[in-house]
């Protein structure tokens, strides 16, 4: 083990953005994770008791209780979310430090983080836009350039009717599909290592199967073996990020509702679809949980609370409730 005393902060804080850059995280996310570590070094340098320049803070200064009062300092005017993903930073720098074997512990456990309630759920906008989203896209458009309706469905059906992730949809394979008819699953390699089972009913499994038979019509039998990726292109190559959200973008623009997509969501927006009708429902956070492979029992527990809010403001503006309101207010009988 090397002497915490031979290192300088910064250097080290460049070597963990190098091993952070070869998971190929987004510029942003690069820049987020430099910002952070940068603006906690500066308040522990910043100390008045023992004040430093930034380029020469050693490692030895950063103890549970100077990334106590810095943190204290850094969270006063920033939001819980912005602290707790500082806090998630510094934690996988030490956790670097400790495998590369230049300290011998990590001090984070000892700094407060704060509870980052989950966002809130992002469903398409409208009763049954969902409806008439797959309604527009099961007719082919003869303004597209190759259009496959079939395929289109699958693709949407997948996220409506299973709740699949964007990254577990391009893993599927043909043979992710199993069981017998009745008893139709699909089996997901879900975010984290979360393997999960999802049941499929007769519905999306027709859907399902009128697309692998318009992908056979296209590209002959061989396309389709178990190892073949569920979902293709239209030259028949395995569907990529980007050309997955600009299929369920188009799909959302030929059905004109764009405007019920909630900002940011795209693809994510049919698997809160997915989640929200579940709740709504009656679905229990824990059925909510095992279906959508989320982490955390509260992640579920969003979608049943919100639907509960939704239902009491739809009981709030009933028109009987607001005339009863007004009897009571000049005290009529």
């Amino acid at each position: 083990m090397h002497d915490k005393k031979d290192f300088l902060l910064l250097p080290l804080i460049e070597e963990f953005l190098v091993s952070r850059a070869t998971r190929k995280p987004s510029p942003h996310t690069l820049a987020a994770y430099r910002r952070d570590l940068l603006a906690v070094a500066r308040l522990v340098a910043e100390d008045p008791t023992t004040p430093l320049p930034l380029a020469a803070l050693p490692l030895d200064a950063l103890t549970p209780r100077s990334l106590r009062s810095a943190f204290a300092r850094f969270a006063a005017d920033r939001a819980a979310a912005s602290v707790y993903r500082a806090w998630s930073t510094w934690n996988g720098f030490f956790g670097f430090l400790v495998a590369d074997g230049v300290v011998p512990g990590n001090p984070m456990p000892a700094v407060d983080k704060p509870v980052v309630p989950p966002p809130p759920p992002k469903p398409l906008r409208g009763e049954r836009t969902p409806e008439e989203l797959l309604d527009a896209v099961v007719r082919s458009d003869r303004r597209q350039r190759d259009p496959w309706p079939e395929r289109d469905v699958a693709v949407l059906a997948l996220a409506l009717c299973a709740g699949l992730r964007l990254a577990e949809m391009l893993a599927l394979r043909v043979g992710s599909l199993a069981g017998r008819a009745g008893e139709r699953r699909v089996d997901v390699a879900g975010k984290g290592g979360r393997a999960r089972t999802i049941p499929i009913e007769p519905e999306l499994d027709g859907v399902i199967v009128a697309y692998l038979e318009s992908r056979r019509r296209r590209f002959g039998a061989r396309t389709v073996r178990p190892d073949s990726a569920l979902l293709v292109d239209r030259y028949g190559d395995p569907l990529r990020r980007g050309g997955l959200q600009y299929l369920v973008r188009s799909c959302y623009r030929r059905a004109g509702i764009l405007d019920r997509v909630p900002r940011g969501a795209q693809l994510h927006a049919l698997r809160h679809t997915f989640a929200t009708r579940l709740a709504e429902d009656g679905a229990s956070a824990s059925e909510i949980m095992r279906l959508l492979g989320h982490a955390s029992l509260a992640t579920s527990q969003n979608y049943i609370e919100v639907t509960a809010a939704q239902q009491r403001a739809a009981v709030r503006a009933n028109r009987t409730n607001r005339a009863l309101g007004r009897l009571l207010a000049t005290g009529g009988g």
